[in-house]
């Protein structure tokens, strides 16, 4: 099995892909691991260092052509307030506890999470759970699953 070692950033490919990869957000942060096709076929991928790969990027296979990656999508919580200050507030309280998010002009999405959803609630958030693909921005804190901790 020949290694994947080249990331093409989304929208620095084209055309169709050999294959396509659909993993979680915390499946999308590696630096070697066997991942398996849509088509069944594996592949290895061998980066330098751990590497947070985003819905359409393309891992340049060994023998030409492009894996596809797709975010999964996985159980969130969409919060969304009556303005855009207050939406400010909010994205406030959420970076304030060192949560990855993933920001949008009218709402944000965090992992589901009880406790920060009734804390968002007493805030006056309006928070819906839902089923997306998940994207967070980057940034000081790398929360890159449930057994990290704040720096």
């Amino acid at each position: 099995m020949n290694a994947i070692t080249d990331i093409l950033p989304a929208g620095a490919w084209t055309g169709d892909p050999a294959d396509r990869v659909t993993l979680d957000y915390d499946g999308r942060h590696r630096r070697r691991i066997v991942l398996t096709g849509a088509s069944g076929a594996e592949y290895l991928l061998d980066l330098a260092e751990a590497t947070h790969l985003r819905d359409g990027d393309g891992l340049q296979l060994p023998g030409g052509g492009i894996l596809a990656v797709v975010a999964r999508p996985e159980p969130l919580l969409e919060v969304r307030a009556r303005s855009a200050e207050a939406l400010i507030r909010l994205a406030w309280h959420i970076g304030n506890r060192h949560l990855a998010a993933q920001v949008f002009a009218d709402r944000i999405l965090i992992r589901r999470d009880h406790v920060i959803a009734h804390m968002l609630e007493h805030q006056g958030a309006i928070v819906t759970e839902v089923e997306a693909a998940f994207d967070p921005e980057g940034g000081a804190y790398h929360d890159h699953g449930a057994e990290d901790h704040a720096h």
